[in-house]
């Protein structure tokens, strides 16, 4: 017998010029913390009532299927992801994973996609409160009052959005920067609270149907077209594209979560399983329990309109309280990702103003500068929309196009690593309890194949300049081809960035992963398997 430590835990030696990251964040993030980082992200109570409507109007009931698609691609990515949550636990995960697969060019690349996807996203979630608030309580429109339209297609409602997405986002910026254990807190509680809404939501709409469940083999309720329907189902698979994102959150609390090499891969994976089975539920009952789905209705009022009328208005909104909670949640999950994103890459002197963002408040341990500036530009991009209405749906499209091309940005260069070292490319090591880290063994290239042709699909659908997602008024050129043209504005000034960076700063230098505990591993002295740990 020997005993030995796994390098991937606690390095040794470690020459005196090699980098350390100091452990500043604080850890105050648990089992269901970091669940419920992922899962907020992807919060289907939010997401799938800002989106169903859309959905809905072009494809019609039979877009129901468009959710299993994605939520099987997802999956096969977020058992890639969790890989690599075991062997490289650290902040900023995207930008960090596509730097030690491929180099530090890309990685920044993939990193500042990222965050402008991250940053964007928050935007899009905060919007989400029009399509809740003003169905709770008329005065939340205020905009145009009470009798104004409500719905985000109006320009009262799209200025309201606008008004009530700043509020929200205020509130998301203070409960970021207070405490990582407050913002854990107020995840938890709101994921709580979603997960029992959705629960008493499916089983009150499924005791009042209006038809079976086998109304999602029709297209009744699609926008009338003369061509092939295939192509109103690729373009409704926006509205399920848009929920199953975010669930690499998860690693982005990684500096934050309590021994995140066991804990995070558990819950990226859960955080996938949960929201898609639990909004194909959500899916199925608000079709089977909408009064029409030809009139129009459940195309534009979405969800809402079914909770309102069927389960009458104090029951209704008791339940539209809950989407409210949500909202935030998800929100705030957005915002407390982007910043970590932010705050690794600035660590690395990758970012403009690097040391400010790279700071970390000694009193609260939350990087406080980058979750301002998460928050402020995502107000920025909220202020971009008050006049325009037709720019949301377009910039919910893009954000999530953008968030595939970064999740692009891991997955290739993982399979490439892959085929090219055959599973001699990952650091060694247990995880805090002395097991084997997560690893999909022989599995790892073929799922991994399948993930990256399904989100190199997914990019393109997500990118393709449709009037119905991009152009609402019918006329404007830009919007049409907004997707493409800010991707490529995005990947223009990211270069003009890291040129600066690199010239100003030097080259980006990766440290060694901050440890947790120091874990001995007592091994067979024949196989090398671990036989038990010592504390």
């Amino acid at each position: 017998m020997s005993a030995q430590e796994p390098p991937s835990l606690h390095p040794a030696p470690i020459p005196s010029t090699t980098k350390l990251y100091r452990q500043e964040l604080h850890r105050g993030v648990g089992s269901f913390a970091s669940f419920a980082a992922g899962f907020s992200f992807v919060s289907i109570l939010t997401t799938v009532f800002q989106l169903f409507g859309l959905g809905f109007g072009i494809g019609g009931a039979a877009f129901f299927w468009t959710w299993p698609i994605v939520f099987v691609g997802q999956l096969l990515v977020a058992l890639n992801f969790a890989q690599l949550a075991a062997s490289w636990p650290i902040a900023g995960s995207i930008f960090q994973w596509a730097s030690r697969l491929a180099g530090t060019t890309f990685g920044w690349f993939t990193g500042w996609v990222m965050i402008v996807a991250q940053t964007l996203t928050v935007a899009v979630a905060a919007i989400a409160v029009q399509a809740v608030l003003p169905a709770i309580w008329a005065g939340f429109q205020i905009v145009g009052g009470p009798t104004a339209d409500p719905s985000l297609a109006s320009p009262t409602g799209a200025q309201n959005a606008v008004v009530l997405g700043m509020i929200l986002l205020a509130v998301t910026t203070t409960v970021n920067i207070l405490n990582v254990r407050i913002m854990a807190l107020a995840t938890s509680v709101g994921v709580m609270i979603e997960i029992v809404g959705v629960v008493v939501l499916v089983t009150a709409l499924m005791l009042l149907p209006e038809r079976s469940p086998s109304a999602v083999f029709t297209t009744v309720g699609a926008a009338p077209t003369n061509d092939p329907y295939i192509w109103a189902f690729l373009a409704s698979s926006l509205m399920a594209a848009y929920v199953l994102v975010g669930f690499d959150s998860a690693g982005e609390l990684a500096e934050e979560t309590h021994a995140p090499r066991k804990t995070i891969p558990k819950t990226i994976v859960r955080a996938v399983v949960v929201s898609g089975l639990g909004g194909a539920l959500l899916i199925i009952a608000a079709i089977v329990a909408a009064p029409s789905l030809s009139d129009g209705s459940l195309a534009s009022g979405g969800i809402a309109y079914v909770v309102t009328e069927r389960l009458g208005p104090v029951f209704g909104r008791l339940l539209l309280v809950a989407v409210a909670v949500a909202v935030f949640a998800c929100t705030l999950a957005v915002q407390t990702s982007g910043s970590r994103m932010m705050f690794s890459m600035a660590r690395e002197r990758a970012l403009p103003f690097w040391r400010a963002l790279a700071k970390v408040s000694s009193r609260t341990g939350t990087p406080i500068a980058t979750s301002v500036v998460v928050g402020v530009g995502a107000a920025l991009a909220l202020a971009v929309n008050f006049g325009q209405s037709a720019i949301f749906t377009a910039l919910s499209s893009l954000c999530i196009a953008m968030l595939y091309l970064a999740y692009l940005g891991v997955t290739v260069p993982l399979l490439v690593r892959r085929i090219t070292l055959r599973g001699q490319g990952f650091p060694p090591g247990v995880d805090e309890d002395g097991k084997r880290l997560f690893t999909l063994g022989r599995w790892g290239i073929p799922l991994n194949v399948i993930a990256v042709a399904f989100q190199i699909g997914m990019v393109t659908n997500l990118v393709w300049p449709r009037a119905e997602i991009y152009d609402l008024t019918g006329h404007t050129w830009w919007l049409q081809w907004s997707a493409l043209l800010f991707i490529g504005g995005t990947l223009v000034a990211g270069f003009l960035v890291h040129r600066r960076n690199h010239a100003r700063d030097g080259a980006i230098e990766l440290g060694h992963l901050p440890v947790t505990a120091a874990v001995t591993v007592v091994t067979d002295a024949a196989s090398g398997a671990p036989m038990a740990t010592i504390a």
